[in-house]
């Protein structure tokens, strides 16, 4: 599904981070580990929900590791606007806006958040086992394509 998502970049992103200005975003959603620790975190959290199994669950893990890998681009890509506090974003959002290159990754996970948010509640039903096995093998080649932009393969 998401196979036009995986060749759009052809630096890693630590590389173009040098070469240009780097973005800014609102300081508090500037990540507080660092991109290695996040990936680490994001390959862990696709382990867990790889044996999760409740449906749900495993939805909400899944979605979680590849929010953790967006946070981890952010960390390379963006720095801390100073001054005041922009409006509340979220980390799609921001990713859309420090590497359009994962634009459509953005949007897909965006459109799923609500679903993962509902699942995290412990809402029996709301995604089934093949949403919860689709969204985990996306996950998982998300976090894969970000591991291999930011020159970690």
């Amino acid at each position: 599904m998401l196979a036009t998502m995986t060749a759009e970049a052809d630096q890693p992103l630590r590389q173009k981070a040098s070469e240009e200005k780097l973005p800014t975003i609102p300081a508090q959603s500037m990540p507080n580990r660092s991109p290695l620790e996040l990936l680490i975190m994001a390959r862990n959290g696709l382990a867990e929900a790889a044996e999760e199994s409740r449906d749900g669950q495993r939805y909400a893990t899944a979605h979680l590791a590849a929010l953790r890998a967006a946070a981890a681009v952010l960390a390379i890509r963006a720095r801390p606007a100073t001054g005041r506090r922009n409006r509340v974003t979220n980390v799609w959002e921001l990713l859309i806006r420090v590497a359009p290159e994962l634009g459509e990754w953005a949007d897909f996970f965006s459109r799923t958040a609500r679903k993962r948010t509902v699942a995290e509640a412990g809402v029996s039903q709301v995604v089934t086992r093949r949403e919860a096995d689709d969204l985990l093998r996306d996950a998982d080649h998300f976090v894969t394509v970000v591991t291999g932009l930011i020159g970690l393969r």
